[in-house]
């Protein structure tokens, strides 16, 4: 029998496949560390604990909770399934919460489970935190168990969500939309949130399937194809799309096109700023649209860029003054309501724009890229063979082409990955997922046509056949 894969904490949390490596008996050695750290730093503080849609995620939930609270923690767990940021919203508000504990594996296939850390305002465990959890692992499970509580997290939740956009508005517009929440953890939710503000709703793969129908819960296409030929076939006015825990969001126009994070990031920000009022810089990881930069120029916003990964985001909102901070992914947060992403919110804010300014998607977006100018951008996501990811990440000091795809390097960037930058805004990024064992290849230009080119160019140097 192979060795155990090591427990390590990637880019949000440890992820493994369930009954391979993520079994009860790790889960609780994960538990055990994460407890003596969190009481170490605040004794007898209270952890909430959620979890997502996944197979036994609520029994691994409370698997953990008797864990944490054999460390002298009040340990309180969801009574249904929850969003990670209902578990953020509720850790935030708990004057007597000092960090949160989600049973998830977000975007990953239906196999994995994860566990991921949140600290007592909501966000993202920071490196060094994780860090001190992995050093506190011990070989064995501990035997200690202890009581937990069951407690509502989402009503609360979900009460703060209604208060955070013009319901009344959105009712007058008589929109008639479709919710997909690909069987993960915003099922009903937020198709119950529309339906309260008077939305004729269609919701799509909101049943209980922990194989999430063998559809990877990531809100991209193709995995999203059947909600867009539903809006094309029942004449709707958009589809919002969530994530395996609802902290990502997706979104398809009228015309059954999607609409990606990037696109979505840009208009929330632009909303948040001429609608609301609101102030502050805009923060996005190196992998996100140069379209930010574009609109925050415009607008006299300042921008922060990050490596890949929301707990990078989160860092530079625990130094104040961010209005907004989004990644490529689609996880997009604003910091007045929790630090953390939260997909259930960006569907909500997209319908009130489309309901405030009687505007399709679509319109919304001719808008933006009107006052931007046009970008073009498309991700793939290479499975390699371990040697040849390997010697993709050895060869990163080393590279330095003087032109991809027949144009110049303008610049070359390692703070994650690899990124050229070339002439027109025009980019490509590599970079080893911290979540997978993928390569990820990211292109953006004013025309697809080269996207494509950038593409191609960017699979050749991951595959090292240039």
């Amino acid at each position: 029998m192979p060795d155990p894969a090591p427990i390590t904490f990637g880019t949000d949390g440890w992820r493994a496949v369930i009954a391979d490596d993520f079994t009860y008996a790790n889960l609780r050695r994960v538990a055990d560390a994460a407890g003596r750290v969190i009481s170490s730093a605040s004794p007898g503080g209270t952890v909430l604990v959620g979890y997502d849609t996944r197979f036994q995620a609520g029994s691994f939930a409370r698997a953990a909770a008797e864990v944490l609270s054999s460390h002298g923690l009040v340990a309180k767990v969801s009574d249904s399934y929850c969003p990670t940021p209902a578990l953020c919203w509720n850790v935030s508000r708990d004057d007597a919460a000092v960090a949160g504990v989600m049973l998830t594996a977000s975007h990953n296939p239906a196999p994995y489970l994860g566990f991921k850390l949140r600290m007592a305002d909501g966000g993202a465990s920071p490196v060094a935190f994780t860090d001190k959890v992995e050093a506190a692992l011990l070989p064995d499970p501990p035997a200690a168990r202890g009581e937990y509580e069951v407690v509502d997290l989402m009503g609360p939740y979900l009460e703060s969500l209604r208060g955070l956009v013009d319901a009344e508005a959105i009712r007058a517009a008589s929109l008639k939309v479709a919710v997909d929440p690909l069987h993960g953890a915003g099922r009903g939710y937020l198709a119950g949130v529309f339906r309260e503000f008077g939305v004729e709703v269609i919701e799509v793969h909101g049943e209980d399937n922990p194989g999430f129908s063998g559809l990877h819960p990531e809100p991209i296409p193709p995995h999203i194809d059947d909600v867009c030929a539903l809006v094309r076939s029942r004449g709707l006015d958009a589809a919002f799309v969530t994530d395996g825990d609802a902290d990502r969001i997706g979104a398809v126009d009228r015309s059954g096109t999607f609409v990606n994070p990037h696109r979505i990031i840009a208009l929330v920000a632009r909303h948040l700023f001429e609608d609301k009022g609101q102030r502050g810089t805009i923060v996005k990881t190196v992998s996100t649209s140069v379209l930010v930069d574009r609109l925050a120029n415009r607008l006299g916003i300042e921008v922060v860029t990050t490596p890949v990964g929301f707990k990078w985001i989160y860092e530079e909102m625990v130094k104040g003054g961010v209005m907004i901070g989004g990644e490529e992914s689609g996880g997009i947060g604003i910091p007045s309501h929790v630090r953390e992403r939260d997909g259930l919110l960006m569907a909500l804010m997209l319908a009130e724009m489309m309901a405030q300014k009687g505007k399709g998607l679509g319109e919304l977006i001719d808008d933006l890229l009107e006052l931007t100018g046009p970008m073009e951008y498309r991700r793939v996501d290479l499975k390699l063979d371990s040697a040849v990811k390997d010697s993709f990440v050895d060869s990163i000091p080393r590279l330095e082409p003087t032109e991809i795809a027949g144009l110049p390097v303008k610049e070359t960037q390692r703070s994650d990955g690899i990124k050229f930058l070339l002439p027109d805004d025009a980019w490509l990024l590599l970079r080893p997922s911290g979540t997978e064992p993928l390569v990820r290849v990211y292109a953006e230009a004013p025309s697809l046509g080269v996207v494509d080119d950038l593409l191609a160019a960017g699979r050749a140097i991951a595959e090292g056949t240039v």
